[in-house]
């Protein structure tokens, strides 16, 4: 969940550093700090707070802090609150190592009574500083700090990506990783570790990925693998095919604004290249054959927010596309449930990082029971597609606000994607039918700039919302994930309440919660595609109405039936009925985004939120 940053070579390190962190700090933001190698001395500064609080600081300090050496941190809370001194980096009693680590020591509780017992006195509330002392400990015995990393590690349980320097050996950062993403950015006369490219993007866009259990050590000219046992492994080398002025506003005054317009072109490259010159769906990597696929005779799909809202959807299409039964697990509680699993079983983990710490969890125990595993992502050569049977990548590009918007726009697709090829693969559907589906989601992206085009009332009514304190989201079929969807953007932004129900439960409890004034957001379906549940939809915005609701529509273009009923209505072009998820979504997205902003609240970094959840 935590933004780390290493550097070593002949630039600034604490600007190179700083430049990162800013860059990740979307993974984290209750605190941040840096240590710096500084003539033989180990100098370190933090705050808790945002990255400004550590900047305006470090201004009071000016020369302190030279050198070519260091490591940097964003912090998400986990153990010990958001303060100065459970900020990282954390620094081993004797003073000379400083540590940072992204993820959770699930036996600190064991391993800080045993160094408490050896005289070892704790300067914070983290498991991160029992990794310090420990790695004093094992290199007061060995001297070298990759080997005291890799003594460290195999007492280690849980989660972690720890990065640590040592005063007397500048020119030299360690890493480690296990559950829990590093990258490695390989420079001319320098080189990086992050746990996002994104923190080096604007030096290289030649980086290494590292496997599961291992330790790096970077020097200016030098990167060395190990795994943990001591011996040498080669990383996987990939190269970014984006640039830095992708993770930069461009102009807007928010990330989550410029990710909501940039939609038509996240979807569009989702969608590039998919279909074959035999009319076949084209993933990025399977290790699956087509009997493998024709054996399925149940699919589970895994996934956490945002990403469980896309699964939804997916069950309605793929299901219809395939026949095949379709269940949508909230990947926290998959495992842990003990479902039924087997080698006829597909599990699809949708990850926009692919280091979502739950969906991952939920994967590994789908592998544990011979499932065959497809995963939806965006990060190239992340964990969970890494460790699937198939991958389809969404092509994205980065997405920095913490709230995700072109993220859930693209794992729709990829998962209508998926669908379709199943369908084929099985037998279901013929090229044909598969390209002319395929054709009508290549008019997607039209479509999404054309909603996109509309939205200044949208603002507007999103203004003139921000001092209610309670909405309601509606919903039937594929609308009803999208009331989930609604309900889950305004909740993350403006931090009020709000619930998506299925509009056909009203009257089994929720029409309590209306009263004079509430605001009921309802997403009507098409009156063409699916006219009995156009008409119920009506028939609940109707009920609502009775009662006092202020009703905002969302319906498709000629719809004239929800008019009489709709106190602010939304429209949006005429699409096929489960494709209709890729434009009713945008209206709420950027409904949410006004309310936040009217509210005066930082958009893309919602309290208590961070963008990647890398722990449990």
């Amino acid at each position: 969940m935590c933004g780390i940053v290493g550097y070593v070579g002949d630039q600034p390190a604490l600007q190179v550093v700083l430049d990162g962190l800013r860059r990740l700090e979307y993974r984290g933001y209750d605190s941040a700090g840096v240590a710096i190698l500084t003539e033989g001395e180990l100098r370190l500064a933090k705050k808790a707070g945002k990255l400004t609080n550590l900047e305006k600081a470090l201004q009071d300090e000016p020369g302190r802090f030279d050198g070519g050496t260091g490591i940097g941190h964003t912090r998400w809370a986990t153990h010990g609150g958001p303060t100065d001194r459970n900020a990282h980096p954390h620094v081993s009693s004797d003073g000379r190592i400083a540590v940072i680590h992204n993820g959770i020591i699930e036996n600190f509780a064991r391993l800080r009574a045993t160094l408490e017992a050896s005289g070892i006195e704790f300067a914070s509330d983290t498991d991160t500083e029992c990794v310090a002392h420990l790695l004093a400990f094992e290199f007061a015995v060995v001297g070298d700090l990759a080997e005291a990393m890799r003594r460290t590690c195999i007492q280690l349980e849980g989660a972690f990506t720890l990065l640590a320097v040592e005063a007397g050996q500048p020119g030299r950062v360690v890493g480690a990783r296990r559950n829990s993403p590093l990258v490695v950015g390989r420079g001319k006369g320098e080189n990086f570790l992050a746990s996002d490219v994104s923190a080096f993007i604007a030096h290289t866009r030649d980086a290494i990925e590292l496997g599961q259990d291992q330790v790096v050590t970077i020097t200016a000219d030098a990167i060395e693998i190990t795994d943990f046992s001591g011996v040498p492994v080669t990383g996987r080398d990939f190269h970014v095919d984006w640039d830095l002025a992708a993770a930069e506003k461009g102009g807007y005054p928010w990330f989550m604004l410029k990710e909501i317009e940039e939609q038509p072109q996240a979807v569009a490259d989702t969608l590039r290249g998919r279909l074959g010159d035999q009319g076949e769906i084209l993933l990025d990597e399977v290790r699956l054959t087509d009997q493998d696929l024709r054996d399925v005779d149940k699919i589970f799909i895994v996934a956490c927010g945002t990403a469980y809202h896309a699964g939804l959807v997916a069950k309605y299409a793929i299901e219809h596309w395939t026949r095949i039964p379709c269940e949508v697990e909230l990947a926290s509680e998959f495992r842990y449930r003990d479902p039924v699993l087997d080698r006829s079983t597909l599990v699809v983990a949708i990850s926009q990082s692919g280091e979502t710490m739950d969906t991952l969890m939920a994967l590994r125990h789908a592998k544990d029971q011979k499932a065959r595993v497809l995963a939806i992502c965006n990060t190239n050569g992340s964990t969970i597609p890494r460790e699937s049977d198939a991958v389809l990548y969404t092509h994205g590009g980065p997405e920095i606000a913490v709230a995700s918007t072109k993220a859930f726009l693209t794992q729709v697709a990829a998962c209508f994607l998926v669908g379709l090829h199943l369908a084929q693969v099985r037998g279901v559907k013929f090229a044909d039918e598969v390209g002319a589906i395929v054709d009508q989601l290549q008019a997607m992206p039209g479509l999404i700039k054309r909603v996109l085009s509309t939205m200044d009332g949208v603002r507007e009514l999103g203004r003139s919302l921000a001092s209610q304190s309670t909405f309601i989201f509606l919903g039937r079929h594929v609308g009803y994930p999208i009331a989930l969807e609604g309900a889950l953007k305004l909740k993350e932004l403006a931090y009020v309440h709000a619930e998506g129900f299925a509009a056909g439960e009203l009257k089994h409890g929720p029409i309590a919660l209306i009263s004079e004034g509430t605001p009921v957001v309802a997403v009507v379906p098409s009156p063409a595609g699916r006219g009995f549940l156009h008409d119920k939809v009506v028939s609940n915005i109707q009920e609502v109405r009775a009662r006092g609701a202020m009703t905002i529509v969302i319906a498709e273009e000629g719809d004239e039936a929800v008019v009489p009923y709709a106190d602010h209505l939304i429209r949006v072009p005429r699409t096929p009925t489960l494709l209709a998820p890729l434009v009713t979504t945008v209206p709420l997205q950027v409904l949410a985004a006004s309310i936040a902003d009217a509210r005066g609240h930082d958009v893309d970094q919602p309290r208590n939120l961070a963008k990647s959840v890398t722990v449990e």
